[in-house]
């Protein structure tokens, strides 16, 4: 009977874009996997690639308990990485000018 292979993933919170001023898609959490396999140039075209695909899959939900359920039911082994709190700085406009 072979080993059953153990799958390991992150769950974290999307942070905020820094190239725009919306938060769209920051309520959702990500399940990722992280890369299992050294990544290798290709000789012909030059892009790096690698053949471990879990890479590239990235499953989005609306809430953490959502992600957590799905690994647990899919046997992942997930670690949950809080999103850092938000810091507001209330300024006014005329502040810029003191």
């Amino acid at each position: 009977m072979p080993a059953q292979i153990v799958k390991k993933a992150t769950i974290y919170q999307r942070p905020k874009n820094a190239m725009q001023s919306g938060k769209a898609r920051m309520s959702d959490w990500v399940l990722e996997f992280p890369q299992n396999e050294k990544r290798h140039a290709d000789p012909l075209m030059g892009w790096s690639g690698s053949g471990d695909t879990q890479v590239q899959v990235q499953l989005n939900f609306p809430n953490l308990a959502a992600a957590q359920d799905y690994a647990a039911r899919k046997g992942i082994k997930a670690d949950v990485v809080a999103s850092p709190a938000h810091k507001l700085k209330i300024q006014a406009y005329s502040d810029n000018f003191r």
